[in-house]
């Protein structure tokens, strides 16, 4: 259009955006918006809102931001654009903000402000916030939209509560494909790969049919709760019964299924025979099954592509370092922290959260940033010493470089052990302590926590990256299975 001398209309300038934000294209994102100056539609409202929804989707929100503070008249979808642009990059308590902002100004929520405040609250994970807004729904008479209530299963799902999730999902008079897939997901991770399995059954006796999310969920359920043979079955029928061609997340959950339950010679098989060229997430998934099952030989040859197809992800580095150490190789698990120095690559700080008395209090590893440091060390000190007492052993393993004495402490000291200690010193016998981890919760922390609950007679549910995790009696749900 613009090659034969078009002149762009709004409405051709805003459909471009839309395609750049499906796409995740940035560059030609930031093109368009400069062609829009030119054409000076910069100012018409409708193309600035397309312009924020863009930008937020190729995960530049402070520059939507940005330009949703500059707008002399903001409408609902300014203001839904931004709320759902903080909730899906992993900023909820933003968007919570803007949403008060937003009643502030009496600007009236729709149906779509409702779904994206729900999923800022699926990402956040605290069960408080899940049952203010279900009440705020229910209260605006939205209780039997499909949108909001399909968002609300999502949103208990992801805040432990999956009965609540379940609950909604049976009293919905209707159901969109979304609608099963929140809930076969929701069991999936929490680990119930046999409540997924039979959703997901009952689902392909009734008019809607699985797309390939469906299938995704059902397959990663299966891989966290050991099912391999249904999630290979799975994976066959996809494309055979529905004619729906497995995407690489397909291929990745596949490589997860078969490397999470020790088949790694098939995992590589599957790698070498795929009909595409194998992603990030593919290998990404191999180095995790090479770690849990201490596999070498499998590790290096996976870690060559993964340093080739992403150079500035540490964390990979980390995990062959992991694999190393646990093998004894100290020479080789130092060459890679030097690989890792020269190329300036750095582990994501693990951080967990906690949320008391409707405040969420942060905790990194070893921080003694918070208040009641003083109080958390304290008290964690006597809480190791007695679960050491009822059979729980340190894994010093995981620490290397220092005396016996000091890896303890730094184990002591992980942030989930943290903010498990202060959600037990502020409140009462019998509460359920809800935990969020930004990264997978290490094997020291999860065989703690198991001896936690025992001790103190609390459940305590732990959300990492992958899944969750309910120890009650000294068990975990996922049968140390993760």
């Amino acid at each position: 259009m613009l090659d034969e001398g078009v002149k762009p209309t709004d409405v051709s300038v805003m459909g471009a955006l839309h395609a750049c934000a499906d796409l995740g294209d940035l560059e030609r994102g930031r093109f368009i918006h400069k062609l829009s100056v030119e054409l000076e539609l910069d100012r018409n409202v409708s193309v600035v809102n397309s312009l924020i929804s863009m930008y937020c989707k190729c995960k530049e929100v402070d520059t939507a931001a940005s330009m949703f503070g500059k707008l002399q008249s903001r409408t609902i979808v300014s203001w839904n654009a931004m709320i759902l642009g903080f909730a899906q990059n992993g900023r909820p308590i933003e968007a919570l903000n803007y949403f008060s902002q937003m009643q502030a100004r009496t600007v009236k929520p729709d149906t779509f402000t409702y779904v994206s405040v729900i999923t800022a609250i699926a990402e956040l994970s605290i069960t408080h916030h899940a049952k203010w807004i279900h009440g705020v729904v229910m209260r605006n008479c939205l209780d039997k939209n499909v949108f909001v209530t399909t968002a609300l299963v999502d949103m208990y799902a992801k805040c432990g509560a999956i009965m609540i999730a379940r609950l909604i999902f049976d009293m919905m008079s209707e159901r969109h494909v979304t609608t099963w897939n929140a809930m076969i997901d929701g069991y999936g991770t929490h680990g119930i790969g046999k409540a997924a399995l039979e959703l997901f059954e009952e689902m392909q006796k009734g008019t809607i049919k699985p797309n390939g999310v469906t299938f995704l969920s059902v397959i990663s359920a299966c891989s966290h709760s050991g099912l391999v043979e249904a999630g290979l079955k799975c994976f066959h029928m996809m494309k055979e019964n529905y004619s729906i061609e497995p995407s690489m997340d397909h291929y990745g959950a596949m490589v997860d299924l078969l490397g999470r339950a020790g088949r790694l010679n098939e995992a590589w098989d599957f790698i070498m025979q795929m009909p595409v060229k194998p992603a990030v997430n593919v290998y990404g998934a191999m180095l995790g099954a090479c770690q849990i099952h201490k596999n070498v030989n499998f590790a290096e040859k996976v870690a060559e592509s993964l340093f080739e197809l992403n150079p500035d992800d540490g964390g990979y580095h980390v995990l062959l370092a992991n694999i190393y150490r646990a093998a004894s190789m100290w020479e080789k698990v130092g060459q890679v922290r030097v690989s890792m120095l020269r190329q300036g690559l750095r582990k994501t700080p693990g951080c967990s959260m906690v949320e008391i008395k409707n405040e969420v209090h942060s905790f990194f590893s070893g921080s003694t940033a918070h208040p009641s440091s003083k109080k958390i060390y304290a008290f964690l000190e006597k809480l190791i010493c007695q679960i050491k007492e009822a059979g729980y052993v340190p894994d010093t393993n995981l620490v290397l470089g220092v005396e016996e004495d000091v890896k303890e402490q730094l184990l002591s000291s992980h942030s989930e052990k943290l903010a498990i200690s202060f959600g037990l010193l502020n409140t009462t016998a019998g509460t359920t302590i809800h935990v969020r981890k930004n990264l997978r919760v290490c094997a020291d922390c999860h065989n703690a926590t198991k001896y936690i609950s025992l001790v103190t007679g609390r459940e305590i549910i732990v959300r990492d990256m992958q899944r969750f995790h309910h120890f009650k009696n000294g068990a975990c749900s996922c049968g140390d299975y993760w």
